[in-house]
């Protein structure tokens, strides 16, 4: 599939409304992880605009592809993503982490229509997917289960096991999608637990990888199309990305994992974010 410079540019553009988003939400919640929400702005962005097969007035439309978010804790990108495309109003992202809102801190799925599984626990969603992709080969039916994880849960040995249960089963009906922004919670993941060589790893283990910038919108949406393509293996996009993606001042600091921007930086942040918007509209 080939994808026009224009389409290219309006995914920008919604990375950037995504971006403003989660910038504004976490703001106003007071908590929550900025680093990797930002880092996978441009990935979500098309998934949500161009990638998946999806209807936001229909979210369970029998046919639509399944998107499992392992890394729970960027939430904020997966909620601004389905706000932008229609699932529920943008306003409804500053009720981040509020009692009672449908936007807890980690996805649950029985609170908002649209949300394929409860996240939370790293490691569990290559299993989830697997299970649910071995399960939709059962039963003869044709979507595509893509499943996001980050380069810090793999330090959890699940993670493995769910990589060696889709090979085994020749799931090629499974893509995943690996932020591999080199940061976790404590530092560098090469520090804490180095994970390189990262996608000659999942080759052993029999995937199908594609090494790609994570931010090259052109690159991911082809990398999810050669996926398809391969029926034998499960596929893995191993997309390098940039923690805090389009905020020059904390881009690749892993202190921002799991911190939010005050009042005073949000001003800052969204300026910035503007400032490219008005580049990309140029």
């Amino acid at each position: 599939m080939t994808i026009t410079d224009e389409e290219v540019r309006q995914i920008a553009l919604h990375a950037n409304d995504i971006r403003q988003t989660i910038v504004r939400m976490l703001a106003a919640a007071g908590s929550g992880h900025t680093a990797g929400p930002l880092g996978m702005s441009d990935i979500f962005a098309a998934l949500y605009f161009h990638v998946l097969k999806h209807d936001p007035k229909n979210p369970s439309w029998p046919e639509r592809d399944r998107l499992f978010l392992s890394n729970g804790h960027i939430a904020p990108v997966l909620y601004a993503s389905m706000a932008h495309s229609g699932y529920f109003p943008v306003e409804e992202c500053l009720t981040l982490r509020k009692f009672g809102s449908r936007l807890q801190g980690h996805p649950e799925r029985h609170m908002l229509p649209g949300l394929e599984s409860t996240s939370g626990p790293l490691g569990s969603g290559i299993s989830q997917a697997a299970g649910y992709a071995y399960a939709a080969r059962m039963d003869g039916r044709d979507f595509r289960v893509y499943v996001a994880t980050s380069d810090g849960e793999h330090d959890e040995g699940n993670s493995w096991e769910g990589a060696m249960f889709a090979s085994a089963k020749k799931l090629g009906n499974l893509t995943q999608v690996i932020d591999r922004n080199f940061i976790q919670i404590d530092g560098n993941t090469e520090d804490v637990m180095p994970l390189e060589p990262f996608g000659d790893k999942y080759r052993a283990f029999g995937w199908h990888v594609i090494d790609i910038d994570g931010h090259d919108i052109r690159q991911f949406i082809g990398a999810c199309e050669e996926a398809k393509t391969v029926t034998d293996k499960p596929t893995l996009i191993h997309a390098r990305t940039t923690p805090g993606k389009g905020i020059k001042s904390i881009e690749n600091d892993y202190l921002w994992h799991g911190k939010p921007p005050s009042k005073a930086e949000e001003v800052v942040f969204l300026k910035e974010l503007e400032l490219a918007r008005e580049e990309l509209l140029k």
